[in-house]
């Protein structure tokens, strides 16, 4: 490869250089493909505009920004220090933002050099994510205009042969300012507030390729459970005359053993294209599992094309798995996944990007992981497709992901669309939808982590929208299932049925409403449903809440927020939340007391909304699928997260934590009985569940042990009725549920709270996101508790990051709902964490040994400069007082 070719600009009098620019070299032979490296930046509105000019290698770029091989204007900003993360989301500092800049065209600019073509070579320019329109031109020649290259997820293919040279070059793309109605983007809806570029500009790579007369596809692949490893590929002649040759395609195994290498004869006409199918027979398959059923064994291909006058084109090394995903719909035309012949229970949440659409391969790698802590399996993605490695993060994870467009925008323009949101598609736009379909399609293809694509959300597409997507996937040798939306409104002929339900809620609702037979509760598929909760910790708040805003949150509980979903929503306040704390734990007393109570309140909703799902899995109609509305949050926050934009796990992540588990015993919050849960493919037999319910007080009022027998991927009832107990109750009281092998092996452990007085849910006057009540839970006792006693020890349990913390209860009352937290010397939260339990209840005179582990994710929080180090464990509860405890020479770096 040729050397890094260095520009020196000067100034006019040729005496003093004004900028100095490396160019790249990328490719210099057949078959390499490299990323532009990095670019800059500028707004048309303070360049020359003649595109002659700003092709021209004496251009002086030394006043645009510089950025790396993609990112959004807003994020290209960011990166130079326009704006600063901390000043932008603090409080309402983003309505400050000029958005007027965003309202004309943008100029993205790289330089780069590449070796002697050589003859019956060509070049190719790749595409794969620019938002949402851009000319693009190649040393001043246009290459595509802004009505090609249109619709973020619309990756094409370019063939610029006569448009290159030798040496340097110099691409330019133009981008055109984004309408969420307009263009086939990636938006926000009511998540939160709109970037201000709308997520203009080059999202993902742009790729520059070079091959000899022909060229390949990525490969696709295709597998079955016997060990039948079938690649495709499309081969393109690149010239005008036709062309002979083979493809030969080289599989490895998951420890990197060659197992062969099919090939195919080619005889391709001129401008032509060829789809090649290999196949190789794999003895003793090693089989691809989600993470709480199996391994995640990869196998890898990597194929080459030659012709009579050699190598030609060679593809990137992909990896796949061996496994088969189907769905069916049962007798009540509900959506069931299965995974190797398994019936797969989806227990999920939904992702989203970053605001500004910035990719953080650390920071997505501990997000997938807090997913595994909370027992997750599936995240679904409502257009937010990301980059190849969320999925090859999926694959090694195993974590499945269920794609799919977006509503409420272009994506949904449909005429029959009574939100009325999106303008009405025309002939152009069912191109772009082909386009974009078949990018993501070839992108995804051959990752085992695919469970689903759903071509639409809230609505379904028309039926030649329809029939571009499915034809564009069956083109891609799509193995898994196209559902046709997320939603009952309807749906096209050619898929029918998607069998998934979208009736909220997506606001606070207690407990008790998901064990009851209406719209959100434990049956079916629920695609997008959650209790609204997800309150950051004071240490997150801090971060982006102004002294104001805080007081807000607790002192005026029907205001609009901000850092709610924006002002034109049915979220904007936590108005509907606040006023089931306030009536069943309490007016708060200060701003730490709401907190706490939001925690409580946080916790028994996610727990409780999973748990209820997994209870009713072999229900007469059960539930096959739950995606809690939703997993993160694209910027600082105040609902709709399972753990805030900084990483920090609160009450919701913990009540999934308890839910999660993959052998379980839960509490049915309306038949008052016990449910056996076993989400694994290999545990059975003899299980013990020991029933306590005591009183604040510490007096015990019910005991007793029921034993059962557990068989896999099931949910059982077990024989036992709490009735008469949980119906003594006088106030508040406390009920433990514990489960154990036939070894007394302790499995799960599971605390309630429980009042004398029910939450009673009045139906008929449910919205589309929440349901009222006409009587709350009473847990104001709780706030009312005699003081608890207790103390903690620290030891190591390995390497430095990895402590045992020990708790025990001094007191004759039980201690409540003890919060954890590993700080370092000065005090600051060190995240990410990963505790094996928190947020924990301990019994009169009970001891607890709680995990913690750190420094493992390879991503530190960037207002956090502390590098990971804990130094101790501070804990506080709702009636126990703050304490702390150093850290062993194992929590020390």
């Amino acid at each position: 490869m040729d050397s890094t070719i260095t520009i020196q600009r000067l100034d006019p009098g040729n005496t003093r250089p004004l900028e100095v620019v490396q160019a790249a070299s990328l490719v210099s032979v057949v078959g390499q493909s490299a990323s532009i490296p990095s670019w800059k930046v500028q707004s048309s509105s303070k360049t020359d505009n003649d595109v002659s000019k700003l092709s021209s290698s004496s251009l002086n770029t030394s006043s645009w920004y510089t950025i790396g091989t993609h990112g959004t204007l807003m994020a290209s900003l960011l990166s130079n220090k326009v704006y600063t993360e901390t000043d932008l989301f603090y409080s309402t500092n983003l309505e400050k933002v000029d958005y007027s800049q965003f309202q004309v065209p943008w100029f993205y600019r790289s330089e780069f050099s590449l070796g002697s073509p050589g003859a019956g070579s060509h070049s190719q320019l790749k595409t794969n994510g620019i938002s949402s329109r851009a000319d693009i031109f190649l040393n001043g020649k246009q290459v595509a205009t802004k009505d090609v290259q249109a619709g973020a997820y619309a990756g094409l293919t370019y063939d610029v042969s006569g448009a290159v040279t030798a040496g340097l070059n110099t691409v330019l793309v133009k981008v055109y300012p984004t309408d969420y109605n307009r263009d086939f983007a990636l938006g926000f809806v009511d998540w939160n507030p709109d970037p201000p570029d709308n997520g203009t500009g080059i999202w993902r790579d742009i790729e520059i390729k070079q091959t000899g007369p022909v060229s390949l596809s990525i490969p696709r692949v295709v597998t079955t459970l016997g060990g039948q490893v079938t690649v495709r590929l499309d081969v393109q002649s690149l010239e005008e005359n036709g062309v002979q040759g083979e493809v030969v395609c080289k599989v490895l195994d998951p420890q990197g053993k060659e197992l062969g290498q099919p090939r195919a004869e080619l005889n391709i006409g001129g401008k032509a294209q060829q789809t090649v199918s290999l196949t190789l027979a794999v003895a003793d398959p090693q089989v691809w599992w989600p993470k709480q059923w199996g391994s995640q064994p990869l196998y890898s291909t990597t194929c080459t094309t030659s012709t009579n006058s050699g190598l030609s084109d060679t593809t990137p090394s992909i990896n796949f798995g061996i496994r088969t995903v189907t769905s069916k719909l049962n007798t009540h035309n509900d959506t069931i996944f299965s995974i190797n012949g398994h019936p797969f229970q989806v227990l999920g949440a939904g992702y989203t990007s970053d605001i500004f659409l910035r990719f953080d391969m650390a920071k997505l790698t501990t997000q997938f992981q807090y997913m595994l802590a909370m027992g997750l399996n599936t995240l679904r993605l409502e257009g937010k497709q990301e980059h190849p490695a969320l999925y090859a993060l999926a694959d090694s994870l195993g974590l499945m992901v269920l794609a799919g467009w977006e509503c409420c925008d272009k994506w949904e323009g449909w005429t029959y669309n009574d939100e009325g949101s999106g303008v009405k598609w025309t002939t152009p736009d069912y191109t772009i939808a082909n386009n974009s379909m078949r990018h993501e399609a070839e992108m995804m293809q051959h990752h085992p982590s695919m469970l689903a694509f759903l071509v639409g959300s809230d609505f379904w597409p028309d039926d030649r929208a329809t029939e571009v997507y499915v034809d564009a996937l069956k083109a891609f040798d799509w193995d898994v299932p196209i559902i046709a939306s997320a939603s009952q409104r309807g749906y096209p002929a050619l898929l029918g049925n998607g069998g998934m339900k979208m009736d909220g809620p997506y606001d606070w609702v207690p407990p008790n409403y998901w064990y009851g037979d209406q719209l959100g509760a434990a049956f079916g598929f629920g695609s997008e449903l959650g209790s609204g909760v997800g309150t950051p910790e004071l240490e997150s708040l801090n971060k982006f809440l102004s002294p104001t805003d805080l007081e807000d949150l607790w002192k005026t509980p029907n205001k609009g927020l901000y850092h709610m979903s924006t002002n034109v929503s049915s979220f904007h306040t936590r108005e509907i939340y606040n006023d089931a704390v306030w009536k069943r734990y309490g007016a708060p007393a200060s701003l730490s007391d709401y907190l706490l109570k939001a925690q409580m309140a946080d916790y028994e909703a996610t727990r409780a909304q999973y748990e209820a799902y997994t209870s009713r899995w072999n229900a007469e109609r059960p539930a096959t699928g739950l995606i809690y509305w939703m997993l993160n949050s694209a910027w600082p926050s105040l609902h709709w997260s399972l753990f805030d934009y900084y990483l920090r796990p609160a009450g919701s992540f913990y009540g999934v934590s308890i839910a999660g588990r993959l052998e379980h015993v839960l509490y049915d919050y309306q038949e008052k009985t016990v449910y056996l849960i076993n989400r694994s493919l290999a545990a059975s037999g003899p299980r013990k569940i020991d029933i306590t319910l005591l009183s604040l007080a510490g007096t015990v009022l019910h005991k007793s042990t029921v034993h059962a027998s557990t068989q896999p991927n099931t949910s059982i009832l077990v024989r036992t009725t709490l009735t008469s107990a949980i119906d003594a109750i006088r106030d508040v009281s406390l009920l433990r549920l514990v489960l154990s092998s036939d070894e007394n092996t302790t499995l799960s452990s599971n605390t309630y709270w429980l009042s004398a007085q029910p939450d009673l849910l009045d139906w008929n006057n449910s919205t589309w996101y929440t349901t009222p009540l006409t009587s709350y839970a009473n847990f104001t006792s709780l706030g009312n508790m005699s003081a608890a006693t207790v103390v903690a020890v620290s030891s190591s349990t390995g390497p430095p990051g990895k402590n045992q913390i020990a708790l025990e209860n001094k007191s004759s009352v039980p201690a409540v709902f003890i919060r954890l937290a590993l700080v370092d010397e000065k005090g600051d939260h060190v995240l990410p964490v990963n505790w094996t339990d928190n947020y924990v209840t301990l019994w009169p005179g009970e001891k607890m040994q709680i995990g913690v582990e750190y420094g493992n994710g390879g991503y530190n929080n960037n207002n956090n400069n502390n590098n990971n180090k804990g130094v101790k464990v501070q804990f506080e509860g709702r009636n126990v007082e703050a304490g702390s405890v150093d850290l062993g020479p194992g929590g020390r770096e």
